[in-house]
């Protein structure tokens, strides 16, 4: 088995033959999701580097990996003695992947990448910040699959139905009405890669991905024709028979660059050139007049519809039944002497939400994480890193499952033995903040960025900060991190609406000692309307107990303390007709006022 070390060469050589002087690799596929099949994990491949975020540049000298906050811990541990060096994104000091190419290449080079891995938009800013220094770019050669010997094969596995009554719109409905917003846009088709957008849109899921139920896809959308390209064994004959009805023509997955190639020269095509590939970017006729921009697919598919937001709440209701059964288990077991590992934890909470009706899988690598593993904010053990829980520190769980109707992610925070009272302060604090954005109440047509302070500013009083985003969307029986809508520092266009399912998560992260998260899932609700607008509000969907022996009740406002107390009974009322007499007594007691 190549090292790191022989495959970076190996990539070097290649180069070299075909004279370039830099080559990047990112960790995307042709659909530039999070997660990615085996046979696109290239970046992971070369460096070693398994994180979601992250992309590797070689050159013939050095070699070099760029990351955010999230994996700076964890990137750091993965390179040791790989050659590739870690640069950590948005601390000061740090080049850009350009300026650190623009420093490193002489004027005239040449810098490759696969155009498949890269969006239209990253190549374009890229291409435009090489040109100062009359540096190419040459998007046509995917170098690694020339050098990965043993390379995986695309995945085969047949896709599945979400029908009509889980997802509440038939395809036909969903098409009419992505084809009316093309027709105001002035767009003439649709081009949509995201592999969400393309299952919700056809109401089909599969398991090509880890953590997201989808199936490696593209579509072409049009009032002439809609087109799903997708590899024909893996569509099953009645659910391809159903499709056909509904007006779908079905083609050959790997015939989408030359349809789009043939379409007629005044064509208007509406994409989005974050989630379109430059290789697909660059097969449209050059004559073709491009809207770019957030699709219709995706601006529709956030708003979730009556019939998924009840899904939601039957498989909210299910993981709180796995959660309560998992924190009973753990606790008993602890309390036996018996050594539970963050492994042990993960692989115990995965197996108890199998149990429940309609789950598919995790919807992301569990964060189990105990003492100064919390602090690593996308920390996943292994069997290097696995560590046992015990009295002391605190352990953080971030997990979730895909369940046919509805997907879930949860964070909670514990004590195990007796907190400190500084643990008790930080968690008071992140409760706070959770608390503070659940309970606000906002303007309709107000962005995300404009109501992030209120989940920070309890940790800003203390003079603490967290660098990830506050809240990110998540989609039905689809990706856990979902767009477009966020609740973040960043400015981000697009407004929160009416029955859009979000993330309530702030946290703190001290390095060395622990980390705090408390996270819940948030429904946006029609709130009130006075002479001044209409206003929206959350309904916080998460069923899940609050370990208030980290609580201190001082802190707290009246108001965030008849949240708590009132969150911690819903809880128990939600639940404990569901569970074992036992779980049932340790649940009241674990959800009682404070």
């Amino acid at each position: 088995m190549q090292t790191i070390k022989e495959r970076i060469a190996a990539l070097r050589e290649s180069m070299a033959r075909y004279r370039l002087a830099a080559y990047i690799v990112p960790g995307s596929d042709p659909h530039l999701g999070e997660y990615v099949p085996a046979r696109w994990r290239c970046r992971e491949w070369i460096s070693g580097f398994t994180g979601s975020a992250g992309t590797v540049v070689v050159t013939a000298s050095k070699a070099g990996l760029w990351t955010d906050s999230r994996y700076f811990l964890q990137a750091g541990e993965q390179l040791q003695g790989t050659g590739v060096d870690l640069y950590k994104l948005m601390i000061p000091g740090t080049p850009s992947i350009a300026d650190f190419l623009l420093a490193e290449l002489p004027e005239g080079a040449v810098v490759g990448l696969d155009g498949q891995t890269f969006s239209a938009a990253e190549a374009r800013r890229l291409r435009a910040a090489l040109e100062r220094k009359r540096l190419a770019l040459d998007t046509s050669r995917d170098l690694i699959g020339e050098v990965w010997e043993g390379r995986p094969p695309m995945p085969e596995d047949p896709v599945f139905e979400m029908p009509v009554e889980v997802a509440g719109r038939s395809v036909s409905d969903k098409l009419a009405e992505i084809n009316n917003r093309l027709h105001r846009e002035g767009a003439d088709g649709l081009i949509l890669t995201a592999l969400d957008e393309v299952a919700w849109t056809f109401n089909i899921r599969g398991t090509d991905v880890a953590y997201s139920p989808v199936a490696l896809a593209y579509a072409f959308i049009s009032e002439k024709e809609s087109v799903l390209f997708i590899h024909p064994g893996k569509m099953p004959a009645e659910i391809g028979a159903r499709l056909k009805k509904e007006g779908v023509i079905l083609a050959d997955y790997g015939k989408i660059r030359e349809y789009l190639s043939k379409l007629p020269a005044s064509y208007t095509v509406h994409l989005d050139p974050a989630q379109t590939n430059t290789a697909l970017f660059e097969a449209l006729p050059a004559s073709c007049k491009i809207i770019e921009g957030i699709t219709p697919a995706n601006h529709l598919k956030s708003i979730k519809n009556p019939t998924e937001i009840q899904g939601f709440r039957c498989a909210l209701l299910k993981d709180g039944l796995a959660l309560t059964k998992f924190y009973f288990w753990l606790e008993k077991q602890l309390e036996a002497g018996r050594t539970v590992t963050e492994l042990d934890a993960s692989a115990k909470l995965s197996a108890l939400r199998a149990e429940q009706p309609g789950c598919l899988m995790d919807s992301f690598e569990c964060i189990s994480a105990y003492g100064a593993h919390g602090a690593i904010v996308h920390y996943a053990p292994t069997k290097e890193t696995d560590v046992p829980l015990r009295p002391g520190n605190l352990f953080l769980m971030d997990s979730g499952a895909q369940f046919t109707d509805g997907t879930t992610d949860i964070t909670r925070t514990i004590a195990l033995g007796e907190p400190s009272e500084a643990m008790k302060k930080d968690f008071t604090r992140a409760l706070k903040g959770t608390i503070d954005l659940a309970k606000c109440k906002f303007p309709a047509g107000l962005r995300g960025c404009l109501i992030d302070a209120f989940a920070r500013k309890p940790l800003w009083d203390a003079g603490i900060q967290y660098l990830h985003g506050t809240s990110h969307g998540i989609g039905h029986c689809l990706n856990v991190h979902e767009g477009p809508q966020s609740i973040r520092m960043e400015e981000n266009p697009v407004a929160l609406r009416p029955g859009m399912i979000m993330s309530d998560e702030p946290g703190i992260y001290r390095t060395g000692q622990y980390g705090i998260r408390i996270e819940n899932m948030l429904l946006v609700v029609e709130d009130s309307e006075t002479e001044f607008g209409k206003f929206l509000s959350f309904e916080t969907l998460t069923l899940c107990y609050i370990d208030t022996r980290l609580v201190v009740p001082s802190m707290l406002s009246v108001r965030e303390r008849a949240w708590l107390n009132k969150y911690q009974q819903n809880v128990y009322e939600k639940l404990s007709p569901l569970l074992g007499k036992e779980e049932a007594d340790w649940l009241r007691n674990k959800t009682r006022e404070i």
